[in-house]
């Protein structure tokens, strides 16, 4: 498939710029010292250089601007008689030919001048030389200015042809200014070419893109054709000429019947017979536009005429290689774009016109003889007269039958489009919950709940554990009951003395909360803060002596080695004195002054903390280990540091380098 690319041509400089951007590169590519006391071969070298560098660079640019302009006889004629029509090919080449001058003179210059060079006997006359030859070059240069400058503006009017490519299935649209042209290529493509109600609106060939048959066809939108002498014809009617002649499509030439556009039936069915020899070999359709406004059958009988004599001449385009009309051909039909009646009807039966006249010429041509010996198409005929129907087994026919009878299962896509379509229905996320009872899927379910996330006391032995609280409270109540009982029977001096044991015990029990609560975080309390002298050696000795045990060594012990120590006692551990295995443990137990106070293991669960189980522990100390590492290995204080150093600090990296290694600074 030929593509022809005109975007792709390189911006072509005017005469000043190009002078300018050849000698800046001559200056930055090539040595700019030379002295008076080199070698004269030395100066010699640099001076031809600084020529040979230049005139290198104007063969490069001039170059590329002869060889990324198409060559009108290299390319498809379409192309060239549409740039012939558009910019007149003797300036086109007059223009081509003037930059391929000067670059054989500029060529030809730095010869010259490098021959002169060589014979040079000082800096200079080697100097002179040189400012003569770039002198030279680019008065060569300024003087193509105005072909350079022309060059560039088609270039820019290049680029916003349209790409239509010769060789593909491509229908063209003729007539007359204002039939409706314009309004069909909208309607079927995606095309979006100005409609106005004046003629001569589209000034240039536009170009949209159709389906059909899962085979892709470029529709060609022309400009109007008058009924005038080719001479006269200007350069739109010329585009519209020019695609008619040279491209292979089928035409559809529009009619518009109803005279709306400002010419009658007979001054279209003229253009018709004047351009008709460009239709030669070509698919013709005749549209009758704007039926809405006049129907077909309701125009007058000279008009009539007219339209019949036109589908006689088309009717010659449908004369197969049998020499007799195909059947089944349409070549008049009728629309109307406005209310696009009979719109597809004109486009498909185009594009079948088209494909059959392609497939046509291909079983002409000399390949189809080298395919056709590859395969054979093998036709079946009949042996008798006796039906033989398609057999479908029963079973297969039951099976259908059940699959129609089985009720379709609705989809999100059915309920929402019974409860009100997109934006009014919202699909429930809740009703694929597996729970155990299905009513308990729409309940309303809080995730922070005082200020906690409800999903930290998800426990799923919650039910048991709840079955169990609610046994013990029903314990606790029967016990009450009993009480109560028994105090009805009490003396009131009783009663008094039970009030007031009880008030002990919950003082103790509240107590006794406040330290357990308590015993993981508050800190040691040294002796001499202990004012109530509730811890004293004294205490225990009565303690033990009311259990009926010898305190004398205990106390020994504690005097002897509580001074300078820091010893925890734990609740849970009964002291038994008497007891190695326990003076073991004790020892084993107390702290030095070296050592700090000691903690639980990572993985053991203190109550409090909030954690399930220790997994969860592990885990959440885990997570937190890690996302501390980027922060300590980037020595930032905490979350909020957000300093952003300096890797390249300027004292340490600004100054001029003298001898010596970089590192040392």
């Amino acid at each position: 498939m030929v593509q022809y690319n005109f975007k792709k041509i390189t911006k072509v400089p005017t005469g000043k710029d190009f002078v300018d951007i050849v000698l800046s590169r001559t200056q930055r590519q090539t040595p700019t010292v030379v002295h008076k006391g080199y070698a004269i071969n030395r100066i010699r070298q640099f001076y031809m250089r600084k020529v040979k560098f230049t005139q290198t660079n104007f063969h490069e640019k001039l170059s590329t601007i002869i060889e990324e302009f198409p060559r009108l006889d290299d390319i498809h004629p379409f192309y060239g008689d549409l740039l012939h029509v558009l910019y007149n090919k003797d300036h086109y080449k007059l223009a081509l030919g003037q930059i391929n001058t000067a670059r054989n003179l500029i060529s030809k210059i730095a010869k010259d001048y490098v021959k002169l060079l060589k014979y040079g006997d000082s800096l200079y006359r080697c100097k002179a030389l040189k400012v003569a030859a770039l002198g030279r070059m680019c008065t060569v240069t300024k003087r193509i200015g105005p072909s350079l400058a022309y060059l560039d503006q088609i270039r820019q009017h290049m680029a916003r042809l349209p790409s239509i490519d010769p060789n593909t299935r491509t229908i063209l649209i003729c007539g007359y200014p204002n039939v409706g042209k314009s309004s069909f290529i909208n309607k079927i493509t995606r095309a979006d070419v100005d409609v106005q109600p004046y003629a001569f609106t589209t000034k240039s060939l536009f170009v949209g893109h159709t389906d059909y048959k899962y085979l892709r066809y470029q529709v060609i939108d022309t400009p109007g054709i008058l009924d005038r002498p080719f001479e006269d014809r200007n350069i739109i009617e010329m585009c519209s000429i020019t695609a008619l002649a040279h491209l292979r499509a089928a035409v559809l030439f529009f009619l518009d019947i109803f005279g709306s556009c400002g010419y009658t039936i007979a001054q279209q069915s003229a253009l018709f017979h004047s351009i008709k020899s460009l239709f030669m070999n070509k698919p013709l359709i005749i549209v009758c536009n704007k039926t809405d406004l006049q129907s077909l059958e309701g125009i007058s009988e000279d008009d009539k005429k007219l339209v019949e004599e036109m589908k006689s001449e088309a009717m010659k385009t449908l004369i197969g290689q049998g020499g007799e009309p195909r059947e089944g051909a349409e070549v008049l039909l009728t629309m109307s774009t406005l209310t696009e009646q009979g719109v597809i009807a004109v486009k498909n039966a185009a594009c079948e016109r088209l494909l059959d006249q392609r497939v046509e010429v291909k079983m002409k041509s000399k390949k189809i003889n080298d395919c056709l010996n590859r395969f054979h198409v093998a036709v079946p005929k009949p042996r008798d007269q006796k039906e033989r129907p398609a057999c479908i087994p029963q079973a297969v026919l039951e099976a259908k039958a059940k699959e129609a009878e089985k009720e379709k299962k609705k989809l999100e896509r059915d309920l929402e489009e019974e409860n009100g379509g997109a934006g009014v229905y919202s699909a429930s996320l809740k009703k694929h919950y597996l729970l155990a009872n299905d009513e308990w899927k729409e309940d309303n379910m809080p995730e922070i709940l005082d200020g906690h996330n409800v999903y930290d006391f998800v426990d799923p032995d919650i039910l048991q554990r709840l079955e169990e609280l609610e046994k013990e409270e029903g314990l606790l109540q029967e016990q009450d009951d009993d009480e109560e009982m028994d105090v009805e029977d009490l003396t009131p001096q009783q009663q008094k003395e039970l009030v007031e044991i009880r008030r002990k015990k919950s003082i103790l029990i509240r107590e006794h909360r406040i330290k357990k609560s308590t015993a993981e975080s508050r800190p040691i309390v040294p002796r001499k803060f202990d004012k109530d002298k509730r811890f004293t050696s004294e205490r225990m000795g009565r303690q033990l002596s009311s259990l009926g045990l010898d305190p004398s060594k205990a106390i020994e012990r504690v005097r002897s080695k509580s001074r300078g120590r820091k010893r925890e006692r734990s609740a849970d551990h009964d002291m038994d004195v008497d007891d190695d295995s326990s003076n073991k443990k004790m020892r084993a137990r107390s702290l030095s002054r070296s050592r700090s106070r000691s903690r639980p293991p990572t993985s053991e669960l203190v109550p409090g903390e909030g954690f399930k189980d220790s997994a969860q522990k592990i885990k959440a100390f885990k997570m937190g280990k890690k996302s501390v590492q980027k922060r300590n290995k980037d020595a930032r204080k905490g979350e909020g540091d957000r300093v952003i150093p300096n890797l390249k600090p300027k004292h340490l990296y600004s100054g001029k380098r003298s001898n010596g290694k970089t590192t040392r600074r």
